[in-house]
């Protein structure tokens, strides 16, 4: 059964509790699959991303048939870090609701409107309007490597300062696999939510002296995205938000605990390392 999140941040916990660890977050207009109804509150939900875990029932629009047909229209995806739709396309306008970066909407065709607002449609089915530069089109269609190394780090670099936040995904807080992961699926990739390297997703390991822009390191819990130039970008549990350090060491703003405890580093662009 298939159902779409249909509140701004839903909670993925370990187990059917508030008071469990927090895994995840899924934002609002994603598919989820529900693999099991636990009681009258929650569910067991499986992410596209293939991450699994708890969240309560009554944040979700389950409905096998309209999140099918919302999988296929929602080809639209907020860019802005919070975003207001409104009842009208002026500023005055009655707020419907606010969603956050990577959150899925539906662009409605209207020629009647400028270039500034964006008519969309919500799960729910209904209609409001954003700032058109505040939400694009979802990627389709691979852009050139050098582009999408580029591209990946600008939208990492999107949420420095950003408080660190355990299980986090959104600008409201978001931890180091939430950033690398939201950082890809925003240039239309899907990759594992945790920090490691799994089979099955598209990062595979390299050498290290192979690394490049957008390329990912691994560390022992952690994970980060190589910049370039020895920088990295990371949202760190020690340094409590999104920020830039350096493999370099006479770099002030380098960290031996982790230019020294690198476990691996992983592509998107390079065969699986044979051993």
């Amino acid at each position: 059964m298939k159902a779409i999140v249909n509140n701004k941040i839903v909670n993925l916990h370990a187990k059917p509790d508030t008071t469990s660890e927090l895994i995840d977050e899924v934002l609002y207009g994603m598919v989820v699959d529900v693999l099991e109804f636990c009681d009258e509150s929650w569910v067991r939900i499986q992410t596209t991303y293939r991450y699994e875990g708890y969240c309560l029932k009554e944040k979700l629009l389950i409905d096998e048939e309209k999140s099918l047909k919302w999988q296929e229209e929602a080809k639209n995806v907020i860019i802005q870090n919070f975003s207001d739709i409104l009842a009208g396309p002026k500023i005055q306008s009655t707020k419907i609701a606010t969603l956050v970066k990577g959150s899925f909407v539906t662009i409605v065709e209207d020629s009647e409107l400028d270039q500034e607002w964006a008519k969309v449609k919500l799960a729910s089915g209904e209609v409001g309007y954003t700032r058109s530069y505040w939400v694009r089109q979802t990627i389709s269609e691979r852009v050139s490597e050098e582009e999408f190394r580029e591209n990946v780090v600008q939208t990492a670099l999107s949420y420095l300062t950003t408080p660190y936040r355990w299980g986090g995904k959104s600008p409201l807080g978001i931890d180091c696999s939430g950033l690398c992961s939201m950082a890809y699926m925003l240039n239309g990739v899907l990759i594992y939510r945790d920090a490691k390297i799994v089979e099955g997703f598209p990062i595979k390991q390299i050498e290290f002296d192979q690394i490049q822009k957008g390329d990912l390191l691994y560390f022992p819990g952690h994970i980060a995205m190589y910049m370039g130039d020895g920088l990295y970008v990371h949202s760190s549990l020690g340094g409590n938000e999104v920020s830039i350090n350096s493999l370099n060491e006479n770099h002030p703003h380098y960290r031996k605990d982790l230019a020294t405890s690198i476990t691996a580093v992983g592509s998107l662009f390079a065969k699986e390392l044979v051993h």
